[in-house]
């Protein structure tokens, strides 16, 4: 969740459901108020109407992807096959509450910048002119979601361990990041 931490905010309104792609802060328990589990911190565009979901004190849900990448047939030993995907994802649960005291709604946005920008060369302070940052604070709703469970999801060729070793070494010889976090992640969970 910090590591992949744009992330895939879920809610229904009765009718259909909505879904928003922002980044989401995991903030630990111990970091702070919140669940045993945590709390998820983001905001939202006003001219949104999916915040207003978080009113009615339903559960929402917030998918995280992490590495995932295509996997070909040609690199199994066993036939036949067919191209497949591995991936992993992160499923959490809680209940929204919207931040509407100013201070509180303020800090949650430099938690965030802070968190966003701590690990750059050439950060950005965060500075600007109060009234400035006020009238951007109207344009957004702020939010934490209190962690109600957390399901972790993953599809590594669990299914086809004969098949593993080849399709670790295809994706360890790629050119592409996350293909390589893919292998990564396939030989944590196969030793």
């Amino acid at each position: 969740m910090r590591q992949h931490s744009f992330a895939t905010i879920i809610t229904h309104d009765g009718d259909a459901p909505h879904a928003t792609h922002m980044p989401v802060l995991y903030r630990d328990s111990c970091a702070g108020t919140g669940g045993g589990k945590g709390t998820l911190v983001s905001h939202l565009a006003r001219a949104n109407p999916q915040w207003r979901h978080f009113e009615n004190g339903q559960e929402v849900l917030v998918a995280f992807t992490g590495p995932h990448a295509y996997i070909s047939p040609a690199w199994y030993t066993t036939q036949p096959a067919v191209p497949t995907w591995n991936y992993t994802a992160v499923h959490v649960y809680g209940i929204p509450r919207l931040v509407t005291e100013q201070d509180q709604f303020a800090a949650m946005l430099e938690e965030l910048i802070e968190f966003y920008e701590s690990p750059r060369k050439d950060r950005w302070s965060g500075a600007m002119p109060e009234d400035f940052r006020d009238n951007l604070m109207q344009a957004i709703v702020g939010f934490e979601i209190e962690i109600t469970r957390i399901e972790g999801k993953f599809k590594l060729s669990q299914n086809r361990p004969a098949d593993s070793p080849g399709v670790i070494a295809a994706l360890e010889s790629s050119a592409d990041q996350t293909e390589r976090e893919v292998a990564e992640w396939m030989r944590r969970t196969s030793a």
